[in-house]
């Protein structure tokens, strides 16, 4: 079984869905990186924030992490154990 995962994908693919059905299964926190990215009033945050928040996610034991963001695609890479893709099909 997985302890860090990343889900990635188009959207509209079922990234959210899937995230919350797998955190339900195992417990694993879910964290979405639009949540981290955008405040309450929907302005965003400094990039730097953005990547401390998210390093502090990665550094913990276990997780799931919902969301694309291509700049920061490799750090989640390297830290996850397991990858879903999500391609939406027509």
């Amino acid at each position: 079984m997985f302890q860090k995962a990343i889900i990635i994908g188009c959207p509209g693919a079922g990234k959210s869905t899937l995230g919350r059905i797998l955190s339900e299964k195992t417990n694993l926190p879910l964290y979405y990186l639009d949540m981290l990215w955008h405040k309450p009033d929907r302005t965003t945050v400094d990039r730097d924030l953005f990547d401390k928040k998210l390093k502090e996610i990665i550094l913990q034991d276990k997780w799931i992490i919902d969301g694309n963001y291509g700049r920061t695609l490799e750090m989640r890479i390297q830290s996850c154990d397991t990858i879903f893709l999500l391609d939406f099909l027509q």
